[in-house]
């Protein structure tokens, strides 16, 4: 058995050896985690018709229940990322799971539209606090050496479960429905949330808050039984100025402030393309005088190919410049939006650029909470990686709204689409900016990575 003496790095202690089994299992619980939280982020879309059909709202009541998940994925965001820095991301995930389940199975009993509003909202919330903290006891968890590609993979998990719910909806409406949508939509994670007691507690974290040295030994056992860590004392890779801040003082630091600005921007620019595309997407092509099955099968294309722009960003971010793999990602988004935005006379031509546009879209924005997860030390990554997916929500907020005031002021196809390159541009750009400030902050600690 291979003895350790002194001192032992965690992190080093889980880079230098295989992605176990217990890792693996880690992976699969965090990838369900996503599914599920695409699941019922997505399902409201699903049961907007059958609503409409039962409840016969105009588009204006209808527009606060089809984006109150929005403002509860934001505060849930913003609330939960401080909070799993100071009690730890096991709790907190397992909480927002079971709340997120809890309001779900609630949005079912809604006996109007301000009602299901309500649950909505507080269904977000639960929504919001699940995303950062898998994001952020993932990549606790991963070596560096894959990081990139195990946490996007992780992220493949909400295409999933928001295909899934498609899939869902289509069988059980007609036969139950639209509210067995969200009925099946809570108990899937009520069910999941029991099983999340095998998760560990971060190990980073575990060492941060000084939790007695067998409990970590525990789990460090089940990556690597073959190792004796007797008589260890666990330390982390950062700096103990760092370790003794609150998440948010660590975040907001004058080290730090500048690029976490820069990740808002980033995140904030990538969601209001994101969501004004997905949301208005089919309104936009059955404009131009094509069919509304023709409009839903390309904008079907859009989040198809997320996986693949997911995966292979990540593959690419473990061996080269992450900052400049993003960036570039970034800036064909925008240059194939702009295409798409060229291509209103053909079908198949704006299918295929669609599609394109879509796996670099979800490429790039899939890939921002592992560079947030690396920018920040133990005491402050949850926070930091929470609070930019929440400020991007608003991001989100804007662009489903921009659409329709763009299409409310006439504005023309090809016009729209140059519109969301900007946006794209921006974000780019801001990355770079980004990643010279990070290579600042790397020289003012002498060399030890963030």
């Amino acid at each position: 058995m291979a003895q350790l003496d002194g001192t032992l790095d965690v992190q080093r202690f889980i880079d230098e050896r295989r992605f176990s089994p217990y890792q693996w299992m880690i992976l699969i619980l965090c990838f369900l985690i996503v599914a599920a939280d695409g699941f019922d982020t997505a399902s409201i879309g699903f049961v907007a018709p059958a609503l409409v059909q039962e409840w016969h709202p105009t588009k204006a009541a209808l527009w606060p229940v089809m984006s109150a998940a929005l403002f509860g994925l934001a505060i849930g965001a913003l609330f939960a990322g401080p909070l799993a820095d100071r009690i730890g991301r096991k709790r907190v995930l397992i909480g927002s799971v079971l709340s997120f389940g809890m309001f779900s199975v609630l949005c079912s009993f809604s006996s109007s539209l301000s009602m299901l509003a309500v649950m909505r909202l507080l269904t977000g919330i639960g929504l919001g606090a699940a995303m950062p903290n898998a994001t952020t006891l993932m990549s606790e968890y991963s070596p560096a050496r894959m990081r990139a590609l195990i946490v996007n993979t992780m992220f493949c998990g909400f295409t999933v479960g928001a295909s899934a719910g498609g899939l869902v909806a289509a069988i059980i409406i007609p036969h139950f429905g639209w509210r067995s949508v969200f009925v099946v939509g809570g108990i899937l994670p009520l069910a999941l949330s029991v099983v999340l007691i095998v998760l560990p507690e971060s190990i980073r974290f575990m060492v941060l808050r000084g939790w007695h040295v067998e409990k970590i030994s525990a789990v460090l056992r089940r990556m690597a039984p073959e190792v004796s860590l007797h008589n260890l004392r666990f330390v982390l890779p950062e700096d103990s100025d760092s370790q003794k801040r609150s998440g948010l003082a660590v975040v907001l630091s004058g080290r730090f402030r500048a690029g976490t600005v820069l990740l808002w921007i980033t995140y904030f620019a990538g969601l209001l393309v994101y969501y004004l595309l997905t949301s208005w997407l089919p309104t936009l092509i059955r404009d131009t005088g094509f069919t509304i099955r023709e409009a839903s099968i390309v904008t079907a294309l859009f989040p198809l190919g997320g996986g693949i722009g997911a995966i292979g960003v990540g593959w690419l971010m473990d061996r080269f410049e992450p900052h400049r793999v993003i960036a570039v990602t970034y800036v064909l988004t925008g240059f194939f939006v702009w295409l798409v935005g060229q291509q209103s006379a053909s079908i198949m031509w704006l299918g295929a650029l669609t599609f394109v546009a879509g796996v670099c879209m979800n490429g790039a924005q899939s890939s921002l909470p592992v560079l947030a997860a690396a920018f920040y030390p133990t005491s402050g990554r949850a926070t930091g990686v929470a609070w930019m997916l929440g400020v991007g929500r608003f991001g989100g907020i804007l662009g489903a709204s921009t659409g329709g005031f763009l299409l409310q002021a006439g504005v023309g196809f090809s016009t729209i689409f140059g519109l969301l390159a900007v946006p794209s541009l921006i974000a780019a750009a801001a990355l770079m900016i980004k990643r010279g400030v990070s290579r600042s902050a790397q020289v003012e600690m002498k060399g030890r990575p963030l």
